[in-house]
């Protein structure tokens, strides 16, 4: 036994020479060959977005994914999603490559952001970079020949003495100011172009791939997912602090397509479906309640409501605008049940107006009302306005049909001699009257205008 013991050492001190160096492997943090798995974003950052990357990317942390890759080529897209998507790529269990893919696509404005908070940032040939400016509605440009802080923090000084920001207001220097230093700690985080990462926010600055990688921009230029994977395999990188190195040879590649819920919230968080659907339900409910019937119309009216508000919910929206879009609708209704001559109409239009074009706060127009639709609802309002305005002063110079003022052109005859006021028969009743000429009994009179409870009558 003690012979067999002797010759099963070295065998077992063999084995555990061999397993140290991994060992050691997996104590600096390397991300084992598996699978890969690959996000696009495609178009303007918004809810849809953030909500598909932050669940998609817990979920490959789940699965044991050893990298995920955003192919992105985007315009830019709101604040909000662009910050969430950026914390949970910061506080990821797995690296996240970010890759600006394919050629001819862009990184602009909030793209910018999220690839210089990747983990790895890549490009293909003949794509760029930049612009990442914060636009705000009525937000005057930025000026580009002073920054808009310094090293230190303060409010960095023009040549002349001036405040950097002097141009714009105290509102309009917060927002640079925090979009600088933010985009100044994702470029410490990751060791890359300072300098220029502030640029593309005070300047707008852009860069194409080529020029990207020179500046230290950007890691990798690559022409597909393939050629990332071979470039970067044994790069190190930091997540969450420890250092990871990449073993991306021969991984699998898995695509995650948007589910059905990312499509809906593109559907719901675009702000004209929001108006519309928002229209429809304040008309269904007025409808519903003015001529009740099976319910269908009040139905389909709160369902549009719930739904425009469940999508406001979602996107950066300014109340004033919904109040006067609110208001808008009240007075353009209330002129069809309580005609004005126009006044509550045209009011309620402007009104209207002004709250379409204020009611979402982004810089981009694919998050706004679009122009031409607030121009198509106005003018159906507007139309609205005019056949109710119409129908009204038709029907105010058409004869009565019901009342007293039907008796107008009716004839009666006098009870009694008067000059000026007395009683007559009309109709087989007894009614006060007055004339502009004397009257005696049995005169026959006609009716010329009915005065409250006299009439006003002449005779024949």
């Amino acid at each position: 036994m003690c012979s067999t013991l002797n010759k099963a050492i070295p065998v077992l001190a063999a084995m555990l020479m061999l397993l140290l160096p991994a060992a050691a492997y997996l104590q600096e943090g390397g991300a084992g060959s598996g699978s890969v798995r690959v996000f696009a974003i495609e178009g303007a950052i918004g809810p849809a977005t953030s909500d598909y990357l932050v669940s998609g990317l817990q979920d490959a942390a789940d699965d044991g994914i050893s990298l995920a890759i955003f192919t992105m080529d985007t315009p830019g897209g709101l604040d909000l999603a662009m910050r969430d998507i950026i914390q949970v790529i910061l506080e990821s269990d797995i690296p996240v490559a970010t890759f600006v893919h394919p050629q001819g696509s862009r990184a602009a404005s909030a793209g910018t952001y999220i690839l210089y908070a990747s983990h790895i940032a890549a490009m293909a040939p003949a794509t760029n970079l930049g612009s990442a400016t914060p636009v705000q509605i009525g937000m005057p440009s930025v000026p580009t020949d002073v920054p808009a802080i310094d090293d230190g923090g303060e409010d960095a000084q023009s040549s002349d003495g001036d405040s950097a920001a002097s141009a714009g207001s105290a509102m309009e220097r917060k927002i640079i100011n925090d979009a600088v230093a933010y985009i100044r700690g994702l470029a410490e985080l990751h060791g890359r172009n300072v300098d220029w990462a502030e640029s593309a926010v005070l300047e707008a600055a852009n860069l194409p791939a080529s020029e990207a990688l020179a500046m230290n921009v950007i890691d990798v230029v690559a022409e597909d997912i393939d050629d990332l994977l071979q470039q970067i395999n044994g790069m190190s990188v930091m997540v969450k602090g420890e250092s990871v190195v990449l073993n991306t040879a021969n991984m699998t590649i898995e695509y995650d397509e948007p589910d059905w819920r990312t499509e809906f919230l593109k559907v719901i968080t675009n702000p004209n479906l929001i108006l519309i659907l928002g229209m429809l339900g304040a008309y269904g409910l007025i409808i519903e309640f003015y001529n009740p019937g099976f319910g269908f119309a009040g139905i389909t009216g709160a369902i549009c409501l719930f739904l425009a508000a469940y999508g406001l919910q979602l996107l950066p929206i300014n109340y004033v605008g919904v109040g006067l879009i609110i208001f808008g609708l009240i007075l353009i209704i209330s002129e069809a049940f309580i005609p004005s001559l126009g006044i509550l109409g045209i009011g309620g239009v402007i009104s209207f107006v002004i709250g379409s074009i204020i009611l979402v706060e982004a810089p981009m127009g694919v998050y706004r009302v679009s122009l031409p639709l607030i121009a198509a609802v106005t003018t159906a309002a507007a139309a609205l306005l005019v056949i109710t305005l119409r129908i009204f002063l038709k029907v105010r110079h058409q004869p009565a049909v019901s009342g007293m003022q039907t008796w107008v052109g009716l004839t009666g005859e006098a009870m009694g001699s008067f000059d000026d006021s007395g009683m007559v028969k009309v109709e087989g009743e007894i009614w006060h009257a007055v004339t502009d000429t004397p009257l005696q009994a049995g005169d026959t009179v006609r009716i010329r205008k009915v005065n409250g409870l006299d009439l006003e009558v002449t005779k024949i």
